[in-house]
This record gives C-alpha cells, structure tokens and sequence, in this order.
C-alpha cells in the first residue's frame, strides 16, 4: 500500500490532481517491479512458494508490519474512531497474545513437519477430507477478505483518479488487479519478502507525516498534539462497564487473540512470509518482533483518526457519513498532501500457492516445469476471480471495511481454527469424511446465534469474539466423530517429494 508525499511546502495549499497521483501510483508500482524482477530472479516453485526458506528474520520482520497492517487500516481505521473510539488497541493488545500462540505453538510444529502449506497438516492428522475442507476454507476467507482490502483502494482511487477521468469502476478494478499480477507472477514469496518491506516503510514513513502536517495546520506541537488526542472524546481505550457493548474489553482481547491466531497463525497468506526463515528459530523472532510493533503503529493510526475529526471540526468541514471516505476526501481536498493505493501482491501469491499445491496437489503429481505452468495460470486465474469479488462487494458493501474484514473472519475462518485446535490438543482420531459437513454447519449455527443473540440473552450483542464460538462448534462437532479405540497423530513429518526423506527443518 503506497502513501507518497507529493509536495512537502507548505506555503499555500495544494489540491492533488488526477494526473499527479496516477504519476505517484506509476512510479511507485515500477520500483516495486524492479524490487520484485531482482529479487525473484532464478525463483523456481519452492522460491515462489515459500522463498527457497532463506529469508533473513529481520527483513521478514519488517516486512510482516506492512502486510498485518494493509490499506484497509490505514483509511478504515482512523475514521472508525468516531464509532469505536479508541477500543480497537483492545483488540491489539490480543494480537500481542496470539502472536506468541503462533510463535511458540504453530511455529515448531509446521517447521518440524516441513510444510509448504499449512493445511498439509491437516492431511497428516485427520485425512484427506478435512485437508480440503481446511483449503477451501482457506480459499474463501483470503479471497473475500484480500477482495474486500482491495476494494476500499480501488475506492479510493476512483475518488482520486478515475472517477474525475470519468472511466468506469470495472476498469479501475481491472488496472489494479493487472498492476498486481505483473509484480508478483515470476517471483512469489521470494520476492514478497523485499517488496512487502518497501510498502512498510511508506506505509510508516507516510503515518508518520500525515499526523505531521495534520498538527502542523492546526498549529500543534508534539506535545500540543499528544494531549490535544489524550483530552479528546474519541480517545478512551477501555470499556469495563457494560458486557452488551461490543467494544467490551474481554470481548475485544480474546476476539483480536483467536483473530491472529486465525488470520496470521492459520492463514497460508501470512504464514507464507515466516515459513520462508531458515528455521523455526528465526521465524520465532519475527513474529514477536513484528507483533510488538504492530501494537505500537495501530496506535499512530488511531492517533491519526482524532487529529483527522480535530481537524475537520476546527476546519468546519462537514465529515461524510461513511466513514471509511474520511481520510481519502481530507486528502483529496487540498488539505494536506498525501496519496494512497494498495497492491494484494501477498494475498495473490498465497492463493496460487494453496490451489496449486492444496487444491489441484500440483507437487506431488507434477515435475518441476509442469509444476510452474499450472501455477503460473493457477496465478492469473486468481488474479480475475479476486477482481469479479471486488466488483460485486462494491455492488453489496454498506459498512466500515475493516469492520466487514473482522465479522467476514469471524465465519470463514472459524472451522480451520477448531480444525487446527482439535488436532494439536488432542490425540483422537475422527471420522474424516464428515468433516466438511461439520465445517459447514458451525458458521450455520454461528449466524443463527447473531441473529437472535440479543433475544435469547437479554441484550447480548455478538461482536468478532464469535469467531471463538464458531470454532468450539467445529470442535465440538469434530468430538462427536471420535472413533472409538483410535489415537491420530499431532503431526508428523511429511515425506518430501523429491528424495523420499522426511522433510525437516531445524
């Protein structure tokens, strides 16, 4: 997602045109396909797949910030204040926990397997019907949750470029997806790894600089501006008071927990990057590392949606009723200079990887080039299905997106958390083929609950913690097909494709 100052004086104000941000949106897609040329140079399938497992902790690091923290935070977040106020470092402070679940828990386990996708795991547990179940699971929740993250740029670019240009929404939505596509088809995660720490640095570089020139216009020193925030009504962060409230902090904490153990820990997109260390050692240290600073950036996000209502009230500019359009018509207005646009590079890369190797078992049936033809089609099919998604959320959406991103997660990936939590916790073996029914009927019963939540518990409201339920519904579910006198596995070690050997990783 690339944010770029496009004019640092500050004598008089400047209103940004088409023509200058679609030259910031060029520019800056070029350099990250030069990024991603070098970097992916000589990739073969496993370097796309999960970087020939050399990337340097560090660099993964880095680049996990800007790939946890998307597009969708950066325009979604701040103007969700108005709503949540400060609440969401609640849910943060839950991401903290479940990064070190993920580091101390998955970790070991997928690196002493040697995975190339995560819900190989699955197979080795409980079989071949829950493995699928776990992909197509997968499938789903990445491609409506990365649509969904693209969606809102392709918004915001058609509010900047294509919209004054009078060019059709489908076509904005086509260039991104393209734009996409060229930057990531040769060289995968490989090149992900280097591309993803370019976009982190202006994701940091731009937060920074727009809560700059924010207090600046409003004549506010740092510390001026610190109080100025710590004074507001948006910027209270704990809710004990009332358990209905879905900003309720047990609610938010253990929902931002199990969402990270989720969204990060079971995602194949984010699990990717940290299964491409050397060994599991080093992957430990990038998520601790980069889950500690995702604490420390949301929280200059949030600091950036009360400066945004600051600003607006003192301006007398009248905010828009969704509130996801704050920040881009702020910017797009002259007030303070800033771009943006996102790229699903990551998402894309993860998609291909999980139908190539999950869906269609493309390294176990195919040589090495055939292999990388499927994949390379497997690649830009994604590509236009993301799109087609994109196209119809449009159509469908009438809430904030990072909101529809959370409550989307607290469906889709529910059955591979109960999944993943049944096979690791417990030694019982189960009767695979039902899996995918039990997989299925959870979010079911999940959405009834919702929808009657408040009637059946006197004004109890659901927020994202009933991502929590829908996996114990799985769980559950999976204890009711135990098989009787049977132990499964926790996991163990798949044989590797190539040499017939047990693939393990330090």
């Amino acid at each position: 997602f690339c944010r770029i100052v496009v004019n640092f004086g500050r004598t008089k104000r400047f209103r940004m045109t088409p023509a200058a941000v679609l030259v910031t949106v060029i520019a800056y897609f070029l350099v990250l396909y030069l990024v991603a040329s070098l970097s992916g140079r000589r990739a073969d399938n496993q370097g796309f797949f999960v970087g020939n497992r050399r990337s340097p902790w560090p660099v993964v690091a880095f680049a996990m910030i800007g790939s946890s923290i998307s597009g969708v935070t950066f325009v979604s977040v701040p103007g969700w204040v108005q709503a949540s106020q400060f609440s969401y470092l609640q849910m943060a402070l839950g991401f903290v926990a479940g990064q070190l679940v993920i580091a101390f828990v998955l970790i070991p386990l997928f690196y002493r397997m040697g995975l190339v996708s995560i819900y190989q795991y699955l197979e080795s547990r409980f079989g071949i019907a829950s493995y699928r179940t776990g992909a197509w699971f997968f499938f789903l929740s990445k491609m409506i949750g990365a649509a969904v993250r693209v969606y809102l740029v392709c918004l915001v670019m058609q509010l900047l470029v294509f919209g004054p240009l009078h060019v059709p929404f489908v076509w904005n939505v086509a260039v991104t997806m393209v734009l996409v596509w060229l930057y990531t088809y040769r060289g995968g995660v490989k090149s992900l790894i280097w591309t993803d720490s370019l976009k982190t640095f202006c994701l940091v570089a731009s937060v920074g600089l727009c809560i700059y020139f924010i207090a600046s216009d409003l004549h506010l020193g740092l510390g001026d501006a610190v109080g100025a925030v710590a004074r507001h009504d948006y910027s209270r962060i704990f809710f004990f008071d009332d358990l209905n409230d879905r900003r309720y902090f047990f609610k938010q904490f253990l929902a931002g927990a199990f969402t990270v153990i989720a969204m990060t820990g079971l995602d194949q997109d984010m699990m990717q990057r940290n299964l491409s260390c050397r060994n599991y050692r080093d992957s430990q240290k990038n998520i601790v590392t980069s889950g500690v600073l995702q604490l420390f950036v949301i929280l200059l996000f949030l600091v950036l949606g009360v400066l945004l209502y600051l600003y607006a009230e003192r301006s007398g500019i009248r905010t828009p009723e969704r509130s996801d359009e704050l920040f881009p018509m702020i910017a797009t207005g002259g007030y303070f200079p800033a771009a943006a646009y996102s790229a699903a590079g990551s998402a894309l890369t993860a998609l291909t990887t999980s139908f190539t190797v999950d869906i269609l078992r493309c390294t176990e049936r195919c040589d090495e080039a055939r292999t990388a033809r499927v994949r390379k089609r497997v690649h830009a099919g994604m590509a236009a299905t993301m799109g087609a998604v994109i196209l119809v959320f449009g159509l469908l959406n009438d809430t904030s997106v990072i909101d529809a991103v959370y409550t989307l997660a607290s469906y889709t990936y529910g059955p591979i958390l109960g999944l993943f939590a049944f096979g690791i916790f417990t030694r019982r073996s189960v009767r695979d083929r039902w899996i995918p029914l039990v997989a299925v009927l959870s979010p079911v019963l999940c959405y009834v609950l919702q929808r009657n939540s408040e009637r059946w518990f006197g004004g109890y409201s659901f927020s994202y913690e009933l991502l929590i339920f829908n996996a114990l519904f799985t769980f559950v579910g999976l204890c009711l097909l135990i098989v009787p006198g049977r132990r499964g596995e926790t996991g163990r070690a798949l044989p590797d494709t190539e040499s017939g050997q047990s693939a393990r990783t330090e």
